[in-house]
């Protein structure tokens, strides 16, 4: 059956990672965000996540110099993270926008194909950045890092072969070779990683076309390649800190920017250069031509300051290849922080809007379908506000499941109820929804015993060529439950290696069993209200690949 465009199974969580990273991107490192001086003309900056590092000091420092346009008003820059497809769906719905800077032009084009040409006039590259797998230095020099040259199709098939992964690390590095990338519909380096392969399997730098993503050598590829992807993030910033910060275990290597390898990895993590070439992100800084003409004045006068030696020299210090020729290359741009400048040796040409749409297509039939359970605290405490927050999130996320995933729900209140078993979502969705309406909230809190079975379902119908994983809400202590208790739920769970994604409703959820079995099963803890609640059910969509971002 066909899967729904970005159909992904976890409609449910995306919104929190993005809003955590949106604030924590800004005007410095200072918690508050500096107000605005009286009259200034601010100036609205949407940029990669992976620019942070730079953007965060330069902004600082543009706003302390007081700049004035020639009508004599302060200019003020507010900075926005946010990837290239993200970008597109907040600009499209009406985002106050004056300067964007995504990973490439090919961006820029694809909000005009969508109804948006205000950014195609005025654009300027600041910075460069190739598109590079990070990797854990043991992981990379077991594979015979940096003498042996390592490839796209190296990768995949290391990450599709587990006795091919034995066979290099020894059975030393984890059971397998864990990858993961940004999602395709949100993150430029998505899309990039996807034509990067195809790129590789046509043997071709120059760009490629939809009818090469239609072959079957092509299509093979990236099918083997995404068999082995265990994580999908909406960022690259968001890839390389969950790499960098939860260890070995949880990724091998992951799809991202040199300067996210060089702000995360504190030399741990290197850059491996695809034999086969690679894209160059050009990060164009596109001033929007809808603007007013002070507007527009004042966002040159931030770009050019990005241009400027003060800035090139703040951009390498973040782990950026400068665009400014009087700026040279310097630490942290060396083999102590794992890269090397030389390199890459062959770069892809940039693609097209339609190749990039037909690569989105593609890696919705290639990505692993999704055995979900999903365990719905129905407990008398989750009456009022939280139950119709949280029922509005699941139906949101039944909305964007596939038609070819399945799912299987239980509510827990003094019982665990299975009301869903196992249904393939396409033909089931609307009595999936209907189930998820009628769930009404009463009784006591029986978590370990829903975790305990959720775990046996899952056990019952899973299958190698899914993703297996299991959602547990809930925003209260256990109260009842007696045929688990915490530990034996989750060596229930982990005995079946489920990924586990947890989600603390509430200040009275039991944080402590939520979170530890989302760790050791490499999953995510979230903490949420009902403010909250649909983002988080969204960040879960695109983990899982769900129908978030754009595309055609």
């Amino acid at each position: 059956m066909k899967k729904n465009r970005y159909s992904g199974i976890f409609a449910f969580l995306l919104m929190v990672g993005l809003t955590t990273l949106a604030c924590g991107f800004g005007n410095g490192a200072d918690d508050a965000t500096p107000e605005p001086p009286r009259n200034a003309e601010v100036v609205q900056m949407v940029a990669n996540t992976s620019l942070g590092p730079w953007l965060d000091t330069a902004v600082t420092q543009f706003n302390a110099s007081e700049t004035q346009t020639s009508e004599g008003k302060p200019v003020f820059v507010q900075l926005t993270a946010a990837d290239a497809g993200q970008a597109i769906s907040d600009i499209s719905a009406g985002a106050e926008t004056s300067l964007w800077i995504p990973d490439d032009m090919v961006w820029v084009n694809i909000l005009a194909d969508q109804g948006n040409n205000s950014f195609q006039g005025d654009c300027t590259s600041v910075a460069q950045s190739p598109l590079v797998i990070g990797m854990w230095r043991e992981v990379a020099e077991a594979l015979g890092w940096p003498g042996l040259p390592l490839g796209w199709l190296d990768i995949g098939s290391l990450a599709s072969d587990t006795a091919l992964w034995n066979y290099y690390s020894g059975g030393e590095l984890g059971n397998a070779f864990r990858l993961g990338h940004t999602h395709p519909g949100l993150s430029g380096s998505g899309a990039g990683t996807l034509l990067a392969l195809v790129q590789a399997a046509q043997s071709k730098t120059e760009a490629v076309t939809e009818t090469d993503l239609q072959q079957p050598i092509v299509q093979a590829s990236v099918g083997a390649f995404e068999g082995g992807v265990t994580w999908f993030s909406p960022n690259t910033r968001a890839l390389s800190t969950a790499m960098s910060s939860r260890g070995l275990n949880y990724l091998s290597g992951g799809v991202m920017y040199e300067s996210d390898v060089v702000n995360s990895g504190n030399g741990q993590l290197v850059a491996v250069y695809p034999f086969e070439g690679t894209f160059m992100a050009t990060h164009p800084a596109c001033i929007n031509g809808a603007a007013t003409a002070v507007q527009q004045e004042a966002t040159r006068l931030f770009r050019d300051y990005l241009l400027s030696e003060t800035g090139q020299q703040l951009a390498v210090a973040g782990g950026l290849r400068p665009v400014n020729t009087a700026v040279s290359l310097a630490s942290p741009l060396d083999e102590a922080h794992g890269v090397d400048p030389s390199q890459p040796e062959v770069v892809f040409n940039a693609p097209s809007v339609a190749a990039v749409y037909a690569a989105q297509e593609l890696w919705q039939a290639a990505r692993k379908d999704v055995n979900l359970a999903l365990l719905l605290d129905t407990s008398g405490s989750m009456r009022g506000g939280k139950m119709e927050s949280m029922r509005t999130a699941a139906i949101q996320f039944v909305e964007q499941m596939g038609d070819d995933d399945y799912l299987s729900i239980i509510s827990f209140n003094t019982e665990p109820y299975l009301i869903i078993n196992h249904a393939q979502v396409g033909p089931n969705r609307q009595k999936i929804i209907s189930a998820i309406e009628d769930l009404r909230a009463e009784g006591d809190t029986t978590l370990f015993d829903a975790i305990g079975d959720g775990a046996v379902v899952l056990q019952s119908t899973t299958q190698p060529e899914t993703t297996n994983a299991l959602v547990v809400l809930s925003d209260g202590q256990d109260t009842r439950s007696y045929r688990y208790d915490a530990s034996s739920a989750s060596d229930m769970a982990l005995a079946n290696n489920l990924t586990v994604f947890t989600i603390a409703y509430g200040s009275d959820a039991d944080d402590n069993t939520l979170r530890t079995l989302a760790s050791q099963s490499n999953g995510n803890f979230f903490e949420g209200d009902e403010a909250s609640i649909a983002a988080i059910y969204e960040e879960m969509s695109a983990a899982f690949g769900g129908s978030v971002g754009v595309g055609r």
